[in-house]
């Protein structure tokens, strides 16, 4: 009886881890390939912007278990960027992500895409593309958001100055979200809009122009990074700090110093933490989860299973959050 009952627990036992191997064989983990490699491809390479994307990138890589890169260059230049980008295609990697910024970069999306390397873009979208999904955060949501706070704080009345990067996609929606915004305040005006070009020093020299323009102007606000120390430093120069005020955009650390200090007032930052995290789950998904049954046969009625947008959440900074913000710039600096 008793080996009857020894014999029942070991079959019992092995019918069990028969039925767990074979429910492992088919979790995620078990499908992936930790040789696979997923690319990010980058512009304006050196700007601190980057870190927390990169933070993203390395955690998400290890998350799923796969290879991570990132391939960036330091200018903006449209023809530079296609090469780097066709570059990295030819190395085949598993999937692609890319900056969104200039529509230049669609024909080479589409060839990749067309050789079966799927490519997401972030921040940035390139529209006339034919990319599997954008992430980011929304650039108008981002300019209307930042144009709200910016009303408030000045209670719906004054003369208002932006800085951005006239004809780039992003930069555009920005703006045109600022001016949707105080468009809602009738003692609201914009005066002048400057250009930045990513470039601290000609913000700078953008801000003072304005500033001498305008001699009764309240505050800026900025659609980059740069625009707000451009901004802040013309201001100082000016003798004008604590009659002029900035809003800015992003979380570089200069820029939170000067938010702590109490030189500009507040600043609009996207989620870049977890951008890329999301740009590849989609890839992930693409790759081990397209044969969800949307229908019977999914290549053959050509669908498209994974998203067209993820729209990231924005958030405020002020002096009552900025040492959260600070601290974590510090801990992206390791990855």
């Amino acid at each position: 009886m008793k080996k009857v009952s020894t014999l029942a627990a070991v079959v019992g036992l092995l019918l069990v881890m028969g039925f767990a191997a074979s429910a492992a064989a088919g979790t995620l983990q078990s499908m992936i390939d930790p040789n696979d490699e997923y690319v990010v491809v980058c512009c304006i390479n050196s700007i601190e912007y980057w870190n927390a994307h990169r933070y993203g990138w390395k955690k998400a890589g290890e998350l799923y278990g796969v290879k991570t890169s990132w391939q960036g260059m330091n200018g903006d230049d449209v023809t530079e960027m296609v090469t780097l980008f066709d570059n990295t295609v030819a190395k085949q990697p598993k999937g692609i992500v890319v900056l969104g910024w200039d529509e230049g970069l669609a024909p080479s999306i589409d060839k990749a895409v067309a050789a079966g390397i799927p490519v997401v873009c972030f921040s940035g979208d390139v529209v006339t593309s034919n990319r599997d999904t954008w992430v980011g955060s929304d650039q108008y949501d981002l300019g209307y958001t930042g144009g709200k706070k910016y009303a408030e704080s000045i209670s719906g009345k004054g003369k208002v100055a932006i800085l951005t990067y006239p004809g780039k996609g992003l930069f555009d929606g920005r703006q045109a979200g600022f001016e949707a915004a105080f468009a809602e305040y009738p003692d609201i005006e914009v005066v002048a809009v400057g250009n930045t070009e990513t470039n601290e020093a000609k913000a700078v020299q953008a801000a003072k122009d304005i500033l001498t323009a305008n001699p009764d102007l309240t505050g800026f606000v900025c659609c980059d990074a740069t625009g707000p120390m451009g901004a802040a430093t013309a201001i100082e120069e000016a003798g004008l700090t604590g009659k002029v005020d900035v809003l800015g955009l992003d979380r570089d650390t200069a820029m939170l110093e000067r938010i702590k200090a109490g030189t500009i007032t507040g600043s609009v930052v996207q989620d870049d933490a977890t951008m890329l995290f999301w740009a590849m789950t989609v890839l992930i998904t693409d790759r081990y989860y397209n044969d969800a049954m949307l229908t019977t046969n999914n290549a053959a009625a050509g669908v498209k299973l994974t998203p067209n947008k993820i729209s990231c959440a924005i958030n405020y900074i002020d002096k009552n959050n900025v040492d959260y913000y600070l601290a974590a710039n510090e801990e992206y600096l390791k990855y």
